[in-house]
């Protein structure tokens, strides 16, 4: 496995630049109350997303952000550090999405991207898949969330 830096990357990142066992550490991004009870009020309105008084009897003893919230803003950091430098055609999914701890007001989240596979696409030939794993980490180092990403990413020098 190699782990790279941010700083590494070169402007653009086309399909051939996808190395499989890459690791990308990045960003972080602080969750606070406010956001994660407007988020849910909107997307998720369970009491323990809403409600800090009734939280507290809750199983997490507290106000947790919904799993859509922590999600949304793990792909903030996903775009704001790697797809945006990445010549991507989309993704048609992901596979294998978990919640697996909670996240809680004055967590800060980071990402870590590993690079699973890469193969040419079989029917377009400017283009590729990428397969990637995506953790989403807490200030503690402990794996909030995952899943198993796939983007189509464009080849070099195909327009």
């Amino acid at each position: 496995m190699r782990d790279v830096s941010v700083t590494e990357r070169p402007e653009v990142l086309y399909f051939e630049d996808h190395i499989p066992g890459s690791v990308y550490t990045f960003g972080s991004i602080l969750v606070d109350e406010k956001a994660i009870v407007d988020f849910a009020s909107q997307y998720d309105p369970q009491i323990f997303h809403t409600d800090p008084d009734a939280a507290k009897k809750s199983s997490f003893g507290g106000i947790v952000a919904s799993g859509w919230h922590t999600a949304a803003l793990a792909m903030r950091l996903l775009v704001d550090h790697r797809l945006s430098h990445v010549a991507n055609l989309g993704s048609p999914g992901l596979d294998e999405l978990r919640f697996l701890k909670p996240v809680h007001p004055g967590d800060e989240l980071r990402v870590r991207l590993t690079i699973l596979e890469v193969r040419p696409s079989e029917s377009k030939a400017d283009r590729g898949v990428v397969k990637s794993f995506v953790e989403v980490l807490n200030q503690s180092g402990e794996v909030v969330a995952s899943w198993k990403g796939i983007n189509i990413v464009q080849r070099k020098n195909t327009g």
